[in-house]
């Protein structure tokens, strides 16, 4: 039978963790046009749907090509990187309030701040542009998992913003289930799309259901993200091992935590030292 002490063990190594949660730094979501593949360094931004959401974006905008200088102004943004990006897309979205275009301005720019680490203007322009475009799944998934990882129980409003993560991850799920397929899309393109912001979607619900301590939710969800990601996240199986071991699935806590330990990064060593400890706890369970 698990022990309290192990229990509040567990809960303290994914307190030490909040900072490592949110580290992972993510390349620019949307490549350069005409090149679909660009820079990538985390799983968030190597998901399959990233990808397609590039390739859908660049197609799209090719086929509805409005005022030259407007598009001369996006490709000059698009194109941009860092502080010049974030000068480029202000000036865009000053010009060009509510365009075709700000919709993935708005995604760019939050993805720039997330990749800077500066939370205060990520959530400035994810909620800018959702209050804009609320059915927006990149920013709606992508919101609703950063704010479970840079979490901290302290902070004011803790709770709410739970809340809002769970929101907008759930709000990202239920929009896919009901989105028809764009022209610009394949088949195989849609289904990337959606296989991969749903990942983030339910990545970012399992952390808001572990931070409330809700473990079987928080497994059930992260069950469904890790499939989709194309590179498994360390926080998630990490997580993961987490919940199985809080509901005394010791045998598949072991094995998530092994999974994670075959990853490199900051993790690992804790990793293995938790799939020793479940594997112990699974033989003295017997």
């Amino acid at each position: 039978m698990k022990s309290s002490r192990m229990n509040r063990c567990m809960w303290l190594a994914a307190g030490l963790m909040t900072a490592g949660l949110f580290l992972p730094a993510v390349a620019h979501g949307q490549a350069s046009p005409g090149n679909s593949s660009g820079p990538s360094t985390n799983p968030l931004s190597q998901t399959d749907s990233v990808r397609a959401t590039e390739e859908m974006n660049d197609a799209n905008m090719r086929q509805h090509l409005g005022d030259p200088k407007e598009e001369a102004a996006y490709q000059a943004f698009y194109k941009a990187e860092d502080a010049k990006k974030i000068k480029l897309g202000n000036a865009f979205l000053s010009k060009y309030p509510g365009d075709r275009y700000s919709e993935a301005v708005y995604e760019e720019l939050a993805q720039t701040y997330y990749d800077k680490k500066d939370l205060a203007n990520f959530y400035t322009y994810s909620d800018k542009g959702l209050s804009l475009f609320p059915d927006d799944v990149h920013l709606l998934a992508l919101s609703g998992w950063v704010i479970p990882r840079a979490f901290t129980p302290d902070e004011p409003d803790a709770n709410k913003k739970l809340d809002k993560a769970e929101a907008q991850a759930r709000h990202a799920l239920d929009v896919m289930s009901k989105m028809a397929k764009p022209d610009v899309f394949t088949d195989e393109q849609f289904t990337q799309f959606k296989t991969g912001e749903s990942a983030v979607a339910h990545s970012g619900l399992g952390l808001v259901y572990f931070r409330r301590e809700k473990y079987d939710e928080s497994a059930k969800e992260l069950e469904l993200a890790i499939p989709g990601e194309a590179n498994p996240d360390q926080t998630d199986l990490f997580i993961l091992g987490a919940d199985y071991e809080n509901t005394s699935h010791f045998k598949e806590a072991a094995d998530a935590f092994n999974r994670c330990a075959q990853i490199a990064g900051m993790m690992q060593d804790r990793c293995k030292q938790y799939a020793s400890v479940a594997l112990k706890n699974a033989g003295e369970a017997k």
